[in-house]
């Protein structure tokens, strides 16, 4: 078992830059892929980006790829999202999530996860 918890959110300026951690406190974060997922009020929670245990492989949807960066320090036990040219299309609050699959994109297939950060990104 893994315990997360997200931090770096908070209010920027489209065009602005933000970088998100998702630093584990139990358990053995190289265990496990981790994934970032966002929802926006009103919608479905949406995979951003994973990467697998030891950062080899990176996936990201589409609306993000060249625009955010996934990394993971395991000596840290910790993952971070880095996300710059933000749009107020990216305003939601970000997870991060720990799973068994580095190439898993729906959220049934995370089985840990942290409380969510508020990204707002205004216009």
């Amino acid at each position: 078992q893994v315990q997360l918890l997200e931090s770096g959110g908070g209010l920027v300026q489209a065009g602005g830059s933000l970088r998100l951690s998702c630093a584990a406190s139990t358990g053995t974060f190289s265990n496990y892929a981790i994934g970032w997922f966002r929802q926006a009020p009103g919608k479905e929670r949406e995979f951003v980006g994973s990467i697998s245990l030891l950062g080899g492989s990176l996936y990201y949807t589409d609306s993000v790829k060249g625009r955010f960066t996934i990394s993971r320090d395991n000596a840290k036990n910790t993952a971070y999202l880095q996300m710059n040219s933000l749009t107020p299309e990216d305003t939601a609050v970000y997870y991060c999530a720990a799973g068994s699959y580095s190439g898993a994109t729906g959220p049934a297939e995370y089985d840990y996860w942290g409380q969510g950060t508020q990204v707002t990104v205004s216009s």
